[in-house]
This record gives C-alpha cells, structure tokens and sequence, in this order.
C-alpha cells in the first residue's frame, strides 16, 4: 500500500468517526434547533481539519470519493394526487416522479430540486443501504429550484459543502445519482463553464429566477435531478439540476446549481420555511460588444444598470443608470448571472460592496440590500392552519400565476374526517365555495362556519391544472 492510499483510507475513516459522534437533534418547525446546516457540518467535523487541496488521484482513481458520495446521495420518490402528464410515472393508480437528493446533515437534511418534489402529496426517501423513509418538505425555492426535506434518522453520512467560487473551468468533477431508477450511479467530468444562464427556470415572481449554473460534460440524465456534483476530495459542489438536450437525455452538458448559493438558501428554509431575498434595485442587462459602442463604454464586459428603483439600496447608495458594474465583495462580475448569483447568497438588510464604472473609473458603493417590499425586515412563511384535522395552506403568487388563477387555499396534508370523507385529495386548491372566492384559510374558515345541513359546492384545481369540483352534504 503506498503513502497516498494509506493516507486517503485513513482520512476517510477519520471523517466517518466524526460523523458517528455526531449529536441527534428532533426537527421541530416553530423552532429548528439550529438555524444553519454550515454551522452544524462545521461542529460534527470539527475534529477533523484535513487539507482540502484540490488534486487529480494518482491514475485518475476516484474510488475513494466515490465511495463516500454514494452513501450521502439518496433516491427520492414523489407521489402525486390527480391526473399528470408524460413526465411522470404510474403505478397502482398514483402517478409518482423520481429523482436524486444529498444529505448534507447527520440528522436527516436533504436538498434536493424543487422540481423533484413541487407539488407532492408524499415523498419518500431510500438510503443506499436500502432503508426507507417518508420525508416531510421543509420549504422550496422556486426562483433556485432548490428545496429541503427532512427525514427522521441519525448518525448519517453527509457531503461536506465545498467552495463553488473555488471551482474553476478544467477542473475534474463527479456526478452521483439515480438516472433512469439506476441507484448509485457515477460519472465523471470537467468543468466546461461557469456563472452559466440556460433559460429553464421560468415563471417566477417579479422574474426573480436566478440560473448561474456550473456546466460539465458529467453525463447526467432524467433521475439524477438533485444529485450532488462533488470534487475530488468529496466536498459538495453543486446540485445537478439540468441538461442541455434535444432528445430528453443527456447530449454533453450538464448543469448544477453552485453550492455557495445552495448553502445560503437552506439556511433560510431551515430557519424561515423561505427564501430571504435581498435585492440591489435595479434592472440590468449584460454588456456585449455593440452595447458597449452604443453606450460608449470602455468594457465590453459586465453588467449595465439600465435603471435604477427609487427607494432601492442602490438609489441609496449611488448607483446611477448606464454605470457598469463589474464586481461584488472583491469578486469579478463579467455577466448578469454572476451578479445575481452573489447578491442572492445575502440576506436583506446585509451590506455588499458593489464595484461599477462610471465615466471610466471605478468607484466603491456599499448597497444595502432590501426585500421585494422595499425593507429589511424577515419574509413570513405563507400560513397554514388545520381545519376539522385537514391541513390547508394559501397557495403562493407563484402557484397563481402557473395556474392562472386568482389565489386559493391548497389541502396540504389530509387528516381523517370531514374532508376525506367527502373525497378530497391533498394538492386541490379551493378557489370558490358556492360561487364565493376563497383566497385564505380565514375566509375558508368562516364560509364553512355559515353553512349547516346543506349541499356545498367546493370548486377548484390540481396542480396539474385539472380543474374539478366536490359536492359535500355539509
């Protein structure tokens, strides 16, 4: 046995020992008992401060690594109320989607696509060794398709979170899923492309998407979505969220959400239920060549300002229309989907250093960051209530805006009684009761209160768009 495989086997012990001592916490929604994944990977490994250098194993050898990442990367099923179309699966009557997840905590955290479990009446959870757990959501993020779940076990193997901004184009990578229901599957890869826009996330609020993706030629294909893209020395890179594919399947490229930005966002679904977005305020668009002639700039890279919002942290702070700005916290900005990628890691109310071009010069601005409000306070979570033992929630502007209708209350967990007895399925969203609208679970609350021994007419609409009705002796 030679010096580095002694070392990379001793390490991996070492590692998994501190994993084992890792302390078991009960997740509770009110109140998390911590508010920051980074935070709890830091204090479980604690004990072990290897040097993380990146290297290329001896004979491109990524058995190690590979070992480790499988054992932290799950197969996620999800299954769905109503009818769905191609994309999804079949069995027994219920319709159900697969995909991938990465535990990235000992007690049970998973991130995983939004897109892997949006809308699912349960999702269940299979470990490489084959145990299985249901999972409950803890909170998505459209804008990122990203979402955290939770399952009820200790004492797990986690990936570590690397450094995405660390990541450099050439550099060796590995893609651990479950394409096409092939549990524990590994490619490997380079990095081809950074801060990468493609166009898949759409629909969403104020257009608030953020797409900055790492791009590899790691194969990746349907069933690998929320699947880790890992280093060479384990650490989490990203999560595999897309691929650039004419046919369905994989044609060369891949796509993962950087792991700085995946970070920030389960902390604030751990500790919010949702994202915490700070904004800049302003509209931009990228610099290219005939921008930059036609505005007589002296870049032909970077992000143009093309107007600023008034009251905005931006206004604040100075920035001006037609300024360019080409860094952020002394990093380089060279496009838009860089930028929004190293504001979206900030709260509202923290402060960024913004690099821009003005008349030539560069000039520093300290932009605080506000809310889509306009302030910096904390976004609430959308309630939910319990309802004769049913759980509701108001659907949020996003789900509206898909569905193209105007608000509504989504049945999120079905109890016995009442509603199930009268046929409801979990993911119908009542938009009328006897023709009135229903847009919260107050107004859902105090219609049902005034009915007594009367049909009721329950109409709405699945999250695949099906709309349908029930008719209730209430």
């Amino acid at each position: 046995m030679n010096r580095n495989t002694f070392l990379t086997i001793l390490l991996a012990a070492v590692i998994g020992g501190a994993i084992a001592l890792g302390g078991y916490k009960t997740f509770e929604r009110e109140q998390p008992a911590y508010n920051s994944i980074q935070d709890r990977q830091e204090k479980v490994m604690q004990q072990v401060r290897a040097d993380y250098a990146e290297t290329v194993p001896l004979n491109l050898d990524f058995t190690e690594v590979s070992k480790k990442a499988i054992n932290s990367v799950v197969y996620i099923q999800s299954r769905y109320s109503g009818s769905y179309g191609q994309s999804f699966h079949f069995r027994q009557g219920p319709a159900f989607s697969t995909g991938s997840g990465v535990i990235i905590s000992d007690d049970g955290y998973i991130v995983t696509n939004n897109h892997v479990v949006e809308n699912s009446s349960e999702v269940s959870v299979t470990l490489e060794n084959n145990q299985n757990f249901t999972a409950e959501v803890i909170g998505t993020d459209p804008t990122t398709d990203l979402a955290l779940i939770k399952i009820e076990a200790e004492d797990l193997e986690f990936l570590p979170y690397g450094d995405s901004d660390e990541v450099v184009v050439g550099q060796w990578v590995l893609a651990v899923g479950n394409p096409f229901d092939l549990t524990s599957t590994v490619t490997a890869g380079i990095v081809s492309a950074k801060a990468r826009n493609i166009g898949i996330i759409r629909d969403a609020v104020n257009n608030l998407q953020i797409e900055s993706f790492i791009q590899t030629d790691a194969a990746v294909n349907p069933g690998n979505s929320g699947g880790a893209l890992i280093n060479t020395t384990g650490q989490l890179v990203g999560i595999n969220t897309a691929i650039a594919s004419r046919t369905g399947s994989y044609s060369g490229y891949s796509f993962a959400v950087p792991v700085n930005l995946v970070k920030k966002v389960m902390d604030d679904l751990l500790e919010f239920g949702v994202v915490q977005r700070g904004l800049l305020g302003i509209q931009i668009r990228d610099v290219t060549a005939q921008l930059s002639e036609d505005e007589d700039l002296t870049v032909v890279q970077g992000v143009y300002v093309a107007d600023v919002t008034p009251g905005s942290g931006a206004e604040e702070a100075g920035i001006e229309p037609k300024d360019v700005i080409i860094g952020v916290d002394d990093k380089e900005v060279k496009n838009t989907s860089r930028l929004q990628e190293l504001v979206a890691i900030h709260r509202p109310g923290e402060e960024v250093e913004v690099v821009v071009l003005r008349d030539g010069k560069e000039r520093k601005l300290n932009v605080t960051l506000k809310n889509t409000s306009g302030t910096v306070t904390v976004v609430e979570r959308i309630p939910e209530e319990v309802v004769d033992g049913t759980v509701f929630e108001e659907i949020s502007e996003t789900e509206s805006e898909r569905l193209e209708i105007d608000g509504g209350v989504k049945i999120t967990d079905l109890g016995d009684g009442k509603w199930r007895d009268a046929g409801f399925e979990e993911g119908f969203i009542i938009t009328h009761i006897d023709k009135q609208r229903v847009t919260s679970v107050p107004e859902l609350k105090s219609i049902i209160a005034s009915k007594s021994n009367e049909r009721v007419i329950f109409l709405g609409i699945f999250p695949d768009g099906t709309k349908s009705y029930f008719s209730v002796d209430w």
